[in-house]
């Protein structure tokens, strides 16, 4: 094995319903053992978007699990993220597309989606949609992933401006979806990672409720109490209107790796040892008002001393899911029109 590359992580994870509808078709999720991250936004109306927002978390983290462990076991322990990302958003894509098919109940869901995932002293990204990664680091917050909306279209050729495309009637159109269509092309790519960084993930519930500015002041304000900022930030888009579910992730990096990570392609297949150097996961603690909202958090069964929220996972860890306001874990080794 070659030589390590250990993190230390410290992470929260937060969803709300908003202050206007009933229901939170928001889903988050984490896999501790491997530094796995996964929001989604369920797109479809009533119910549906909240079926395929859960579906795709929990598929995504099971199924990326045991690909990473099967190529653990196998003889040449060699694992490709970037296709290992795809595959799983595409075939999570025909699941949900053909349960929608199926049913009339849920005709027309998918949802939005966006991984990362911290390997070898890297981080893989994986989106489709608008829900997006941020990275912030130096003071600066960076927007990682690409809107696939049609608003960004516009901008990108120049029709519109930033501040135009936050009160764009057509907005929430998305250009990409998981389940959207027969046929998925997620972007995936992979970053270096430094001591400090810290990675935001959200739903279009936070960005479309407080811009840019406002969001990396509060990240800067403490950057090592990530679960007061998590809160802050969902505080934030509900003070300013809450007109949708809002979720967060945040994923502080308090280590750097032992040696410098090689600069991995998305397309190199690496020896999975590599991969699974270790990872320190410090988790921070659940806020004071955890409560059941219907938020859908979605977690493996990792339970035990590797959990801290035990108020909001409760009994249902060994099932997988739980229902909850927010969580954070301690210590363990084809436009689709969203409304």
């Amino acid at each position: 094995m070659s030589a390590t590359q250990e993190l230390a992580l410290r992470f929260a994870l937060k969803s709300h319903p908003g202050k206007v509808r009933p229901l939170n078709e928001d889903a988050v999720g984490a896999d501790p053992n491997i530094g796995l991250f996964v929001l989604a936004d369920g797109l479809g109306g009533y119910n549906a978007g909240e079926v395929a927002a859960t579906m795709a978390v929990s598929s995504l983290l099971s199924g990326l699990g045991g690909e990473l462990e099967r190529a653990h076991r196998s003889d040449n322990g060699d694992f490709d993220p970037a296709r290992a990302l795809r595959d799983s958003l595409i075939a999570m894509n025909d699941e949900i597309f053909r349960a929608a098919l199926n049913s009339t109940m849920y005709e027309g869901m998918a949802t939005t989606a966006v991984v990362a995932w911290f390997l070898g002293g890297r981080l893989w990204v994986a989106h489709a949609g608008d829900s997006r990664l941020y990275r912030y680091r130096g003071g600066a917050l960076q927007q990682i992933t690409r809107d696939h909306s049609f608003s960004q279209e516009l901008l990108d050729a120049g029709m519109i401006t930033e501040e135009e495309a936050r009160v764009l009637p057509a907005k929430n159109l998305v250009t990409r979806a998981v389940g959207a269509s027969p046929a998925l092309d997620p972007e995936v790519h992979d970053y270096d990672l430094e001591g400090g960084d810290i990675i935001l993930m959200c739903s279009d519930g936070l960005t479309e409720m407080v811009d840019n500015a406002v969001i990396q002041s509060m990240v800067a304000e403490d950057e090592s109490d990530i679960a007061r900022t998590a809160r802050c930030l969902v505080d934030c888009a509900n003070e300013g209107g809450g007109r949708d579910n809002c979720s967060v992730i945040l994923v502080r990096v308090d280590g750097t790796a032992t040696s410098p990570p090689k600069a991995l392609a998305p397309t190199a297949a690496v020896d999975v040892d590599e991969l699974l150097a270790p990872t320190v996961l410090l988790g921070a603690e659940p806020s004071p008002e955890s409560q059941s909202q219907g938020a859908q958090v979605v977690e493996p069964a990792v339970a035990g001393d590797g959990l801290a929220a035990t108020d909001v996972i409760s009994d249902a860890a060994a099932s997988g899911t739980a229902d909850g306001d927010d969580v954070s874990e301690a210590r363990a080794p084809e436009a689709q029109d969203r409304n």
